[in-house]
């Protein structure tokens, strides 16, 4: 995928319930972002078909399913995903799922695979409760390089991360960062379940590639207005990213 303008580099999450409330969001901001990011709630509320239909459309659809299970079965979802024409699908970064996808793709897709480090609604104390001895840095490191090695496209990490995976990565590989959010918190509130989390311009900054923002931009009181503020953010962590080269 070509990330042309500082417009292509914004996704929006439609993490509504159903095609009759997502075409509502696509029908208002759908012109304003590049991407269209569909996960669990959409995609299970009939949003699967919403996901050929809008590629077919020439648009960028983000698969956000995060798939994870035995070998065989990430690979026929990869597949499956795949035939759907989308750009972005997510795999859990688990070595054994993302070397099953990328074999089950080879190199003749259009499909780019994800690999989901940490997810941003975790922090320290939760990866402790789920088991793991690592920090959220050091566990997102690690699945980064282990991604590397699967000849994975991409990860999901959160913003905090971005600037240190892009060392570590090179240019080449995608950065997707949720967990983004205007500096003056419009359009969340206390419901919001973030914990990792950065402004739009300083995440671009660091080495993001593309931001997902939902509730910052569908929530707000003019959708918008808050769209073409992220793509103004955008820009300026693109300037402020050309003036630290």
């Amino acid at each position: 995928m070509q990330l042309a303008t500082a417009r292509d580099r914004l996704a929006i999450a439609l993490d509504v319930t159903g095609v009759d409330a997502a075409r509502r969001l696509l029908d208002l901001v759908g012109d304003e972002v590049g991407v269209i990011k569909i996960g669990h709630q959409l995609a299970y509320s009939g949003g699967f078909g919403l996901i050929e239909e809008l590629s077919r459309a020439g648009k960028a659809v983000f698969a956000d399913l995060k798939l994870l299970d035995i070998d065989q079965t990430v690979a026929q979802g990869a597949r499956s995903v795949a035939q759907t024409g989308a750009t972005f699908l997510t795999i859990h970064a688990y070595p054994k799922a993302m070397r099953a996808a990328v074999a089950a793709l080879g190199g003749d897709t259009q499909l780019n695979l994800l690999g989901v480090t940490v997810l941003t609604s975790m922090d320290g104390t939760d990866l402790t409760e789920a088991g793991y001895a690592n920090t959220a840095s050091a566990l997102v490191r690690l699945r980064a390089v282990q991604a590397r090695e699967a000849g994975m496209p991409g990860l999901v990490c959160s913003p905090q991360e971005a600037g240190a995976l892009r060392a570590l990565l090179g240019p080449d590989k995608f950065l997707v960062t949720p967990g983004i959010r205007f500096d003056d918190g419009d359009s969340v509130g206390s419901g919001d379940d973030q914990k990792r989390v950065a402004t739009p311009d300083w995440a671009i900054a660091q080495g993001a590639d593309i931001l997902v923002m939902g509730r910052p931009i569908t929530a707000a009181a003019d959708p918008v207005s808050a769209a073409r503020r992220a793509v103004d953010a955008i820009e300026a962590g693109l300037a402020a990213r050309s003036g630290a080269q």
